[in-house]
């Protein structure tokens, strides 16, 4: 099948934990798949058929570095299947949980060059107790405006798994593309 990238910009660990369960998923599937943080990869795009970046919101935005990454790596990105994942707390409340309802997502793609495949958002985790006292007290107002939980002993985990898993399968059919599908089918045949 596909050789398949997923970066990630993760803050406190809950995009990373949303990669490792595609990456587990799409490996199923049959699929080669590697998960690097975007800060540490300095490996070769071109070297994989599909790429999809994940990146979490933190204050408000996503890491600058995610954009400029982008900007950098644009004309590959455009040329090989790929998409792209948001995650945030915001994501957890009906009418901001698809990619055409998130304002964070919104926001993002209307800066980006790079039009993704595809596109998603999904639920955070929120442990006020793991946070650094800055982001607690923010996270805590963005919460009382959202009509979120404010007691700073709260820890919810709000990512649907089942739609991680949707993403994935939709990740795998994406990468698979009819092309690669059809090589597999010849191949099988001629042997």
């Amino acid at each position: 099948m596909a050789r398949i990238l997923i970066l990630n910009w993760s803050i406190y660990g809950q995009t990373a934990k949303i990669c490792r369960r595609l990456q587990e998923i799409l490996r199923g599937r049959g699929h080669d798949v590697e998960v690097i943080p975007l800060p540490e990869f300095d490996g070769d795009l071109p070297g994989y058929d599909a790429i999809f970046i994940g990146a979490s919101i933190r204050n408000g935005k996503h890491n600058p570095a995610v954009l400029d990454f982008i900007r950098s790596h644009q004309q590959i990105l455009e040329s090989k299947p790929s998409g792209f994942f948001s995650v945030s707390l915001v994501a957890r409340k009906p009418g901001k949980d698809t990619a055409g309802t998130n304002p964070y997502m919104k926001a993002f793609l209307a800066k980006c060059p790079w039009k993704p495949d595809l596109s998603e958002v999904f639920g955070g985790d929120l442990d006020y107790q793991r946070y650094s006292v800055m982001d607690r007290n923010i996270i805590r107002f963005i919460m009382w405006i959202t009509k979120g939980p404010t007691d700073p002993q709260t820890k919810a985990e709000y990512t649907d798994w089942d739609k991680v898993e949707r993403f994935a399968g939709r990740m795998s059919d994406l990468a698979a593309g009819p092309t690669r599908t059809a090589d597999a089918s010849e191949t099988a045949q001629a042997g």
